[in-house]
């Protein structure tokens, strides 16, 4: 190799190594893929899955109620906004049987820099659910993403 090859070879791996830090997201235009650079911030999305099946036996938690739980526990901790969907889910119990039930999933989104101080308002939650309606568990999923408001 040249003595100028080595130094394109050298100048390419640099830019390969610092764009390797730079967001990006794939578009495709007139069917061919492209390389843009990704919109938005750098945020966390909160996923929790709410069962409402009580494992003693009890009545299903109703729709009233877990919008009671959401106004009460959430909206003070999580006030700029928030997502709940309607779910039916199924899960492995402590038994090991199979339990099939209607579920909410909320989704909360906010700033990376926040993660820290927002776990504790997260965990909060879930242990509030669990005692409130005598749940095993909450199901709770983080994933870092970028967003655009």
């Amino acid at each position: 190799m040249t003595l100028s090859r080595t130094r394109l070879a050298v100048a390419a791996t640099a830019v390969a190594v610092l764009a390797a830090g730079t967001p990006v997201a794939y578009a495709a235009l007139d069917g061919e893929p492209a390389v843009v650079a990704a919109r938005g911030r750098a945020y966390v999305q909160t996923r929790l899955f709410f069962g409402t099946e009580r494992p003693d036996g009890g009545p299903a938690v109703t729709p009233r109620e877990f919008s009671a739980f959401i106004d009460r526990h959430v909206t003070p901790a999580f006030p700029d906004g928030l997502t709940v969907q309607d779910g039916q889910g199924q899960w492995r119990d402590a038994t090991g049987g199979i339990e099939r039930e209607r579920s909410y999933e909320l989704i909360l989104l906010y700033p990376a820099g926040e993660s820290g101080s927002r776990d504790g308002s997260v965990e909060e939650i879930r242990t509030a659910y669990r005692k409130l309606y005598g749940q095993e568990s909450v199901a709770r999923v983080d994933e870092r993403v970028r967003v655009d408001f």
